[in-house]
């Protein structure tokens, strides 16, 4: 990390906020916080008493992430959908644009497995069979049955 206010993160000394900051701000844990540093979904400066300072664009990226937790969206996930979504400066239309596209198609994946296991337990339930053997849902080609006989899954 650079020192506060250098031109790394392209902010005034007027835009930096701590980390208590940011948290009150957010809603997110001070913990949450360090957290999504160390996995580089926000990045923060440090001041001359070697203090985290956060340049004030990051009250965005840590609501989307507050946002994407809501609705179970893996963090992994996140970082790979800010991949291009730059850290030491504000981004611009255009990248947060590409982000929210990308974004919006992962979504929509996991939205048509989500109807696809909704249409398979659906059925699952409905015919009452709990036929390990036969099963799509629970034991998809049979893979259990190398295992030899009996439950595998209890």
């Amino acid at each position: 990390m650079t020192s506060y206010g250098s031109a790394s993160l392209r902010a005034t000394p007027d835009d930096w906020l701590s980390i208590g900051e940011v948290s009150a701000r957010t809603g997110a844990a001070v913990s949450a916080l360090r957290f999504y540093e160390e996995l580089g979904l926000i990045a923060s400066d440090r001041d001359h008493r070697n203090q985290r300072r956060y340049p004030r664009h990051m009250l965005r990226r840590v609501a989307l992430i507050s946002v994407a937790k809501r609705i179970g969206i893996p963090l992994q996930d996140l970082q790979e959908a800010f991949a291009d979504v730059p850290l030491d400066r504000p981004p611009s239309h255009q990248e947060w644009q590409r982000a929210s596209r990308d974004w919006k198609r992962r979504l929509e994946e996991r939205r048509q497995t989500i109807e696809r296991l909704e249409a398979e337990l659906t059925g699952c339930i409905g015919c009452g069979c709990l036929s390990m053997k036969a099963c799509a849902l629970l034991n998809p080609g049979d893979a259990l049955a190398g295992d030899g006989v009996g439950p595998r899954r209890l």
